[in-house]
């Protein structure tokens, strides 16, 4: 069966990987000169190891990646540890020369209980309510209501206001209070305090992945966009090329799905997925000789007035060793399309969060800093009660033209785990259509 895959990022090259074992026919067109998508790295030339464009490691239970990894033989590749994370709150400083910030520990219960602000029967409930999540099954009540009402309503008004909402106003915007309580229970159930990274960077096993598709004929075109789709006697022909597919796989963006096939899929189901809302993702990386953070991987923002989600000081995780001796932090944000920091240069961007680090850390220096700017459209899915409504599924109108993006991650966050993940689902769900 020969089958196409638009999309070179991890979820098609996985569904790449098992479509060939099965001996079938694929080839993967990506529009970039490099495969990975989002998951790809970077190396510069001091660098003994890439570094990831977007932060990056898997959980300790992320059972699909790791299976891949084992099928692959690389497991061992796989380096597993527990990093300091932390949430940075405003505190007011005893003297001037103080910082004005403080990061508190949020590794274990212990650390929750001495987190300030919130009295100590507010701190039990809300540990509680967090059990409950860690263990629950998924619950259709989850659905039914927003994570706003659900976490304001179990833990009380102050623990939203000090533990919750900045957390979500950072992550999905002027959408904050509409994301439904099954993402907070997602997020609360998956993570885990060990998290792995693979040795070298994740782009090495984008390279393994390449190497090994290569070796079981898979077709690979990069630098190749797909303008436009037709289907020819049951098959499908990508660009007027005369290649014909009996079976198309896209794991691109849904809102790039429906350019590409406009005039494949039918009115009706191109207006329901118009309904699906994203933001993008902007990603600057710095290079500095100091570091941030003395210790700590990541740093949830909780303050409204610095505009940043989340400080990723990568080399307190992974030594600087592999990145020339040089201290590396990700600063990580989402934005709507009408957000000034798409336009800015990289230089810009700098300049706009340099004085919000200094703020942090009076004592933050960057002598001889390079900085490294990465831009995602669509990169996260605002997974409130009309995305429920109208996601896309495995299965389209069109009789083998299947979808396998980041949307099917629902109610997970997008991640290595479920690009594996659904990359399979996808993979059994054609092969029994095709039986």
């Amino acid at each position: 069966m020969k089958i196409a895959i638009l999309g070179g990022g991890l979820t098609g090259l996985t569904a790449a990987y098992y479509l060939a074992k099965e001996n079938h026919d694929v080839t993967i067109f990506e529009k970039e000169s490099f495969l990975g998508g989002i998951a790809s790295g970077f190396k510069m030339d001091d660098w003994s190891w890439y570094l990831d464009k977007t932060y990056r490691h898997i959980f300790s239970n992320d059972s699909e990646f790791l299976g891949l990894c084992d099928e692959l033989g690389v497991l061992d590749k796989m380096i597993f540890s527990e990093p300091e994370t932390a949430s940075l709150y405003p505190v007011l400083p005893k003297t001037h020369e103080v910082n004005i910030y403080r990061i508190f520990p949020v590794d274990s219960p212990q650390d929750f209980l001495k987190l300030p602000f919130l009295s100590l029967p507010e701190k039990i409930r809300a540990g509680l309510i967090v059990a409950f999540l860690k263990f629950s099954p998924f619950l259709s009540l989850y659905e039914k209501q927003t994570a706003n009402r659900f976490l304001r309503e179990t833990m009380g008004q102050r623990v939203w206001d000090v533990l919750w909402e900045e957390l979500f106003r950072k992550k999905f915007g002027k959408y904050a209070e509409n994301i439904l309580a099954s993402f907070i229970w997602a997020r609360i159930k998956k993570r885990t305090k060990k998290l792995g990274y693979y040795q070298g960077g994740f782009q090495n096993m984008i390279n393994l992945m390449e190497k090994t598709l290569k070796e079981k004929k898979v077709i690979i075109h990069k630098n190749f966009s797909v303008n436009g789709i037709r289907v020819d006697r049951g098959e499908f022909i990508i660009n007027d090329k005369q290649e014909k597919y009996a079976a198309i796989i896209s794991t691109l963006a849904t809102p790039i799905i429906l350019n590409t096939a406009s005039n494949l899929l039918p009115n009706y189901y191109i207006n329901r997925l118009k309904q699906i809302k994203y933001l993008w993702s902007v990603t600057q990386i710095l290079e500095t000789q100091t570091a941030l953070f003395d210790k700590t991987y990541w740093v949830n923002v909780y303050d409204k007035n610095i505009p940043i989600m989340g400080l990723v000081q990568q080399t307190n995780y992974v030594d600087k060793k592999f990145y020339g001796g040089k201290h590396i932090l990700y600063i990580g944000n989402y934005v709507d399309d009408n957000d000034a920091r798409l336009k800015m240069n990289d230089k810009e961007l700098f300049n706009y969060y340099f004085p919000y680090l200094k703020k942090i850390n009076t004592k933050y220096l960057i002598p001889d800093t390079k900085y490294y700017t990465f831009r995602f459209p669509f990169s996260q899915p605002i997974f409130d009660a009309g995305f429920l409504k109208n996601k896309p599924d495995y299965i389209t109108p069109i009789k083998n033209f299947y979808i396998a993006n980041q949307d099917l991650t629902y109610p997970y966050d997008r991640g290595s785990n479920y690009a594996v993940s659904i990359a399979k689902k996808v993979c059994r769900i054609l092969l029994a259509n095709n039986s």
